[in-house]
């Protein structure tokens, strides 16, 4: 009998066959009953204790949460791989004289001049974080490692303002931020080396962009970055006495002037409902080692303009053209010549320019043809530099994208250096890209 009162305080019933052969008397109908009345409370008075203890836990867990602060909600992170390779020869035995890009064709035979591992996703609500790390091999196969961009972007700030905070391409034209798997050429226009470098202009710093209210796109930047290092070549960095000739002023930073300063502002509109305008100025203001006092001025402007047909399909056909131009005025002091210290170079203005122009006609889904000219020169000063040589190149190429993860290219570039004679070459790239990658800059 202790069994059936397990079983129907539980409130599981028997079988109907069991019940027959089992008649209780009254008593222990009486009994049963009340185990029964008994069980059920003591379930209820269970069942109500757990939800007491449950709606104090997501109690604890709230006001936990509320004490943290706001949360990311649908965090991710990004993470994409792309590879370069190229491949060519050129009348010139060595290549690195006229491919002064770091990210252009080393040698004869194989380069693999950039590798990148990109990291991008959401921080929190306010920010963004963004990550690029490069990987190349020199003329001598050797493995260079650099951390190329890591800063963090606003999501939140108001008056359609943005901070970006960290190390980053400075927004100085159009191709200076862009990286090289972008790029519509297998190498840098001579422009942007004979301004800021092989590698382009970016530095440790920050920078403050505000979306002006106009019924068109239009954005002002200002940016605000140390001027020193292998990467602001224009101003305090180790390679200036390429530019100036002499040997470097140490200078330390002992006031807002001795950092880099670099506005640009820049506006889009349509003009039709299938062609677009971009159009951007931009500087860039800083000292430069040549003396105590010496600074330097960069200014430039670019535009670019596409057409695209309303009936298009994957973006093609298209049409567009881009240009740069760039003007530098390099006050260097006296020094002492570098190469023979008997020498002491005079005070002078070192000033040079350069532009390029490219168009590409997508002709149809996947298949891109290019040309680009373009030129670079400065005016003469007390001392001979390779890096200040006045210099042209014209190069037409064919890109074919078997699908958005890889880009086989072929470029052929006529290359004329005054007083050095010309130069033919031809090279070929190959891309890959695994993962995910950031959207690029139209």
């Amino acid at each position: 009998m202790r069994g059936c009162f397990v079983l129907c305080a539980l409130g599981i019933c028997l079988p109907a066959y069991a019940q027959a052969q089992v008649t209780p008397t009254k008593a222990k109908r009486d009994s049963i009953a009340r185990a029964d009345s008994i069980a059920r409370a003591d379930s209820i008075a269970l069942v109500k204790q757990l939800e007491k203890e449950l709606g104090q836990q997501a109690a604890d867990t709230s006001a936990a949460a509320a004490a943290q602060g706001p949360r990311a909600t649908g965090g991710y992170m990004n993470i994409g791989f792309v590879a370069l390779t190229d491949a060519g020869w050129s009348t010139e035995a060595d290549v690195g004289a006229i491919q002064v890009g770091d990210h252009d064709p080393h040698v004869n035979g194989f380069s693999i001049p950039n590798v990148e591992i990109t990291l991008d996703g959401a921080v929190d609500p306010y920010f963004k974080g963004f990550s690029n790390i490069v990987y190349k091999l020199d003329k001598d196969g050797e493995t260079g490692v650099e951390l190329e961009e890591a800063y963090v972007l606003t999501t939140s700030l108001p008056a359609n303002l943005q901070l970006k905070v960290g190390q980053f391409f400075v927004e100085f034209g159009r191709q200076n931020n862009q990286h090289p798997h972008a790029w519509s050429f297998v190498d840098q226009p001579l422009v942007m080396n004979r301004m800021f470098g092989p590698d382009g202009l970016r530095s440790q710093g920050l920078r403050l962009s505000w979306l002006l209210p106009t019924s068109f796109y239009a954005e002002a930047m200002l940016t605000v970055a140390n001027a020193t290092g292998g990467t602001a070549s224009s101003f305090r960095s180790p390679d200036s006495p390429e530019i100036h000739g002499g040997v470097i002023n140490d200078r330390l930073v002992d006031r807002p002037s001795d950092l880099l300063i670099a506005p640009r502002l820049n506006t889009s509109f349509d003009l039709t409902e299938t062609q677009t305008v971009v159009l951007g100025v931009s500087g860039a203001f800083g000292p430069n080692n040549s003396g105590p006092s010496a600074r330097t001025q960069v200014y430039g402007v670019d535009g670019y303009w596409k057409w695209k047909p309303a009936a298009a399909q994957a973006g093609f056909p298209f049409l567009s053209l881009q240009s740069e131009a760039m003007w530098r005025r390099y006050d260097a002091e006296q020094r002492v010549s570098l190469a023979d210290p008997a020498i002491t170079l005079p005070s002078e203005i070192l000033r040079d320019r350069g532009a390029y122009a490219q168009v590409l006609w997508g002709i149809k889904p996947r298949i891109v043809a290019g040309l680009r000219g373009e030129f670079a020169s400065g005016d003469a000063a007390a001392f001979v530099s390779e890096l200040r040589r006045d210099r042209t190149r014209i190069s037409p190429n064919f890109t074919w994208y078997p699908t958005e993860f890889s880009k086989i290219r072929m470029q052929y570039n006529y290359d004329d250096r005054k007083g050095i004679g010309t130069d033919h070459s031809l090279w070929f790239q190959f891309e890959f890209l695994l993962g995910a990658h950031a959207a690029h800059k139209f």
